[in-house]
């Protein structure tokens, strides 16, 4: 798999300067992003007053410049619409202020469950986010593993929907060196195309399990469909949010005579219980990227280990203000 390192980046640098403005959701990884850039951070101030309006004010001149905003989607349910109206506002803000283009960097895209009408008289609110960024000003969109790639489609402006299995496919070769004894499983139907995709390219096999929910965000039984008999499995999904499926999943496959089970997930939201429930699970040790801020989560529990996904995000972003291709990042390593 061809490598993007520092020093192929370094004969190419920004064209023109860049402004990278960051509020209050990650500011680590809008830090990271930056210094793979070589730009500076821009200076904005993002408070709340006591009547929990939020307030936003550029500090740095935009007039006339690419503006990229990192936020991401998370928090709890107030934190992160408060997050998602900060971005909407500093949207605005550099419109007002005359900015040439505005890319909105959101890693983890907010309300990407509910893409579809899955039931009478309930919004497609991943419709609803695109409609209030475009209006808002947003010339463009960068994100990572969508929960469904369609969302692309609810948007009037282009969007990029970078992939994190360039890094996973990396730490999986870095880890097992003889694929032969990994099984590929994919925790539900919908990540069946995701873990295939892995599969093959590691040239392996992979397994199915199949989840029926009583409810929303609870399963009530699960089926393994392959053979994992002595087997190294690695559940892939795009995000664990109570990581109830994950922690029943692994004991499935131990109790089919899995050696071990890992488990690798884009974005880690971790609602809830999810850190007890992980720290008190058979999984031998979870892979998460940083496109959330998981800090906190990395002391708490012992098995959490993070990918940093800052180089792909920053590439992706010189790409674009260059005019270079971003499809190169699909299947190509940044480090």
């Amino acid at each position: 798999m061809p490598v993007i390192s520092d020093q192929n980046m370094s004969t190419k640098e920004l064209k023109n300067n860049i402004k990278v403005l960051a509020a209050n959701s990650h500011p680590e990884l809008a830090l990271a992003i930056c210094q793979r850039l070589k730009t500076p951070l821009s200076n904005i101030e993002a408070i709340q007053f006591d009547n929990n309006e939020s307030a936003v004010v550029i500090q740095d001149s935009v007039r006339d410049e690419d503006v990229y905003i990192v936020q991401t989607g998370c928090g709890g349910f107030e934190k992160l619409n408060d997050y998602l109206m900060e971005l909407l506002m500093m949207i605005h803000a550099c419109t007002q202020a005359s900015a040439r283009n505005i890319t909105a960097v959101i890693p983890n895209f907010p309300y990407a469950r509910q893409d579809r009408k899955d039931k009478s008289r309930v919004p497609i609110s991943a419709k609803l986010i695109a409609n209030l960024l475009t209006t808002a000003g947003c010339n463009h969109v960068i994100t990572m593993d969508l929960h469904a790639s369609q969302i692309q489609g609810f948007f009037s402006i282009p969007v990029d929907n970078l992939y994190a299995e360039p890094i996973v496919l990396k730490w999986i070769k870095d880890t097992y060196k003889v694929t032969a004894d990994i099984m590929m499983v994919s925790p539900d139907a919908g990540g069946a195309k995701r873990v295939a995709s892995l599969a093959d390219k590691l040239d392996t096999q992979f397994a199915l399990i199949h989840k029926e929910r009583a409810k929303a965000n609870e399963v009530s039984r699960m089926v393994l469909v392959g053979d994992v008999k002595d087997k190294c499995c690695i559940l892939v999904d795009d995000m664990a949010d109570t990581c109830g499926t994950l922690c029943k999943a692994s004991d499935i496959l131990l109790e089919e005579g899995a050696k071990e089970v890992i488990a690798i997930v884009t974005h880690g939201i971790f609602s809830g219980t999810a850190i007890d429930k992980l720290n008190n699970s058979s999984l031998k040790k979870i892979i998460c990227t940083n496109s959330m801020p998981l800090s906190e989560h990395v002391k708490a529990c012992p098995i959490l280990e993070i990918l940093d996904i800052s180089p792909i995000l920053a590439e992706a972003i010189r790409r674009l203000h260059n005019g270079e291709s971003i499809s190169y990042l699909f299947n190509n390593v940044v480090v």
